[in-house]
């Protein structure tokens, strides 16, 4: 008989039936794996990133290889609230899986008005991703990460606009992120998501110039999982709620080191674009890590390490 694991992960008022989930920007809006993957595998789905109006991004070229991961820089290239709602939300809400949505704006405001519109349609969201961590844009996001007052200021201000689970995106391109997400704490989010990506560049030595149309990006894969465990690891140490933990994230080993080190849940991301069943195959492996050490539930192997 199969033994009973209880993956389940509680954030705020909500419930993910079970940690792993599929990070934003690189799992599109979801239609674009179906087929491709069992949704059902799925703990949550992070959309893609949303703003107020629609973004066509940074120039071409947008993405390059780097040893064992890429760089991207996208810029948060979206179809505005507007057409999320009408074109993206009905095929996402009819899913087997948690909704997640990733919400960006360059100025508090712009941050707001996307909670308050996607807030007045009852499409079934259940939760919200603030990304106060996207290095691949001129204004707004990776500029209120930084700050600890602007995040609890803005944390604070979309904290009252949702009884839904509100989780903050931090970036790794800080001096001390413990400080970033005590502030997220403070400002009354229910969880933490850590890392975004690192920023990085590759220049042609041919002709001298960055590869990249935007010159820098952000760095994914496999190259950033120590420092993503690592974080994970300190950002646990300083809050008292959920570490949501991505950054690299192959197969279960790899999951199963950021839970260790304190994930509640974990997100795959750069994976996906290699193997779309990635997400699957790593609750499999994490569900098999529980029976062979005699763990009934998630929060038992959570945060082991300490």
């Amino acid at each position: 008989m199969e033994t009973n694991i209880d993956l389940s992960v509680r954030i705020g008022s909500g419930r993910l039936a079970n940690p792993v989930g599929v990070a934003s920007g690189t799992f599109g809006y979801g239609r674009e794996y179906e087929g491709l993957v069992d949704f059902s595998d799925l703990g949550a789905i992070y959309t893609k990133a949303v703003t107020l109006e629609p973004r066509a991004g940074n120039p071409p070229p947008r993405l390059v290889e780097t040893p064992s991961g890429i760089l991207n820089s996208i810029g948060l290239a979206n179809v505005g609230v507007e057409k999320f709602i009408s074109d993206k939300l009905p095929f996402l809400t009819s899913l087997p899986c948690a909704v997640v949505v990733n919400v960006a704006g360059s100025t508090e405001d712009e941050y707001q008005k996307v909670i308050e519109r996607l807030e007045s349609v009852d499409g079934g969201i259940w939760g919200y991703e603030v990304n106060v961590s996207c290095p691949n844009v001129k204004h707004g996001g990776l500029a209120f990460g930084t700050d600890p007052v602007q995040i609890e200021r803005l944390t604070s201000s979309l904290r009252r606009l949702t009884k839904k689970p509100l989780i903050i995106k931090l970036t790794p391109n800080v001096t001390d992120i413990t400080a970033i997400a005590a502030s997220a704490q403070a400002g009354g989010a229910d969880a933490v998501s850590l890392i975004n990506t690192l920023v990085g560049m590759v220049i042609d030595v041919k002709t001298g110039k960055p590869v990249l149309g935007a010159k820098t990006g952000g760095l994914s894969g496999p190259a950033v999982r120590p420092v993503g465990v690592a974080l994970t690891y300190r950002v646990k140490r300083a809050v008292s709620i959920p570490v949501i933990g991505m950054g690299g994230i192959t197969c279960a080993d790899d999951a199963l080191q950021y839970i260790l080190a304190g994930a509640s849940a974990v997100q795959i991301g750069t994976a996906n674009f290699v193997n779309p069943k990635t997400a699957g195959e790593v609750l499999r492996g994490i569900r098999g890590y529980c029976i062979d050490n005699g763990a009934l539930s998630l929060n038992e192997i959570c945060g082991a390490v300490f």
